[in-house]
């Protein structure tokens, strides 16, 4: 046999096999496997000179009832640009099998209020593996095949979900500080008028993240945090928590020495312990590693648990958890910088003894030698008259979170020049 018929019967047996391969197989063998899913690569030569990045984030913080037969419209906000994206959905905290209908990816239509129109012409469908709807199995997270949708860095992209039954409890981002919609009855995922979207809701449901592809070598930046880095205190459907106002800075880079900005912020989250959302030691692998291009977290914990219940009363706790987090974003080649437990005094939860582990908490921070880079929350924003206080200018009210004037000093604490170090590794 020569070797022309040898290529040639091969040649046919491949084609043979690709063709017999239903889309749905695809969408179900794309989910088979442990851990977040791997989108499929572009193929022409000019993306593979181009890097996956995450560009924004909501973390799975927990559950609420399922929205059967509405389509849901999701409300997030870029930090960097790209010529395609991928979206990442979650069923990681749900109990039963996720179906999902129809998913699509559109540019928000702008304006003050923002409202659940689209772009005309922006509407892409997302697909799974090949497939338009998937079934989702619990436990699980799945990232989208690459839709073909130019994406500008500082905008609104509207993430619409179809849920055509009760598929039990649904993952959400509980505290969003930003207006979604939902169309109470059938598939609307593909409209481009708002005008069945009649309800508005303050959560984020089932979609936890977006990537783009980029021609920059940049990464990404994860801010991991409790509810100060979720944004409670600052202004609703702004856009100004910390790690926004950050995004805001890293704008005045060129776009290839930009790195998008990830909030992995859960309102009332722990390092030590479960209660609003998993701990952070527990989500670090999927809030944190797992996410596109990351090279640098940023991590602002540990208030919840010394003035939670129970309460950490040895500093040495929290600073063994450090420890233990920055050893593992080490093993994965990223940088940790370490943010200050901020001032709570004023606040009902403050006491002399927790404010005494607060301040020993800080000193390792500081001087420990835990992290690679230390940003001084602490010293940028307490009182300097009262030092276990919030400035009066910072204050929301609550004496603990931050307002948009507060929010925009603690990120203009951050070093930018320790967010993205020479030689750092980036994982696709």
């Amino acid at each position: 046999m020569t070797r022309a018929i040898m290529l040639r019967r091969l040649l046919v047996v491949l084609v043979t096999t690709l063709v017999l391969i239903p889309p749905g197989v695809l969408a179900e063998a794309a989910d088979s496997g442990p851990g977040p899913l791997a989108a499929p690569r572009p193929e022409n030569r000019s993306a593979a000179r181009d890097t996956w990045t995450g560009t924004w984030e909501g973390a799975a913080s927990g559950t609420a009832p399922a929205l059967p037969g509405a389509s849901i419209r999701n409300v997030v906000h870029t930090s960097v640009g790209g010529r395609a994206a991928r979206v990442r959905l979650s069923n990681r905290l749900g109990t039963a099998p996720l179906q999902l209908g129809s998913v699509t990816l559109a540019l928000q239509l702008p304006g003050r209020p923002t409202g659940p129109g689209a772009v005309a012409g922006s509407v892409r469908t997302v697909t799974f593996g090949g497939a338009r709807s998937l079934t989702l199995r619990a436990g699980r997270d799945v990232v989208s095949d690459p839709v073909a949708l130019t994406v500008p860095a500082d905008a609104n992209l509207l993430v619409s979900v179809h849920t055509p039954a009760d598929s039990g409890p649904a993952t959400f981002h509980r505290s969003a500080l930003q207006a979604n919609f939902v169309a109470p009855g059938g598939d609307r995922t593909s409209d481009e008028s708002g005008a069945a979207y009649t309800r508005t809701i303050g959560n984020w449901y089932y979609v936890t993240g977006v990537d783009v592809l980029r021609s920059s070598t940049a990464g990404s930046v994860v801010a991991l945090g409790d509810s100060i880095t979720d944004g409670t205190g600052s202004s609703f459907s702004a856009d100004h928590r910390w790690p926004d106002r950050l995004a805001d800075r890293l704008r005045d880079l060129p776009a290839g020495r930009r790195p998008g900005v990830l909030n992995a912020g859960i309102s009332g989250n722990r390092v030590l312990r479960e209660g609003r959302g998993p701990s952070a030691l527990t989500r670090l692998d999927t809030d944190v590693l797992s996410r596109a291009g990351v090279r640098t977290v940023i991590v602002l914990e540990g208030i919840n648990d010394i003035k939670g219940s129970p309460e950490v009363t040895d500093p040495l706790a929290l600073e063994n958890a450090y420890r233990l987090l920055v050893r593992r974003a080490h093993a994965r080649g990223l940088r940790v910088i370490g943010a200050t437990i901020t001032p709570y005094g004023g606040h009902s939860a403050c006491t002399p003894a927790r404010e005494a582990v607060r301040l020993a908490v800080n000193h390792a921070i500081r001087t420990g030698r835990i992290f690679d880079a230390v940003a001084d929350f602490d010293a940028t924003v307490r009182d300097p008259r009262r030092p276990n206080r919030i400035l009066p200018a910072y204050d929301p009210g609550d004496h603990l979170h931050f307002n948009d004037t507060g929010m925009r000093a603690l990120a203009d604490t951050i070093d930018l020049t320790a967010l993205v170090p020479t030689g750092a590794a980036l994982h696709p």
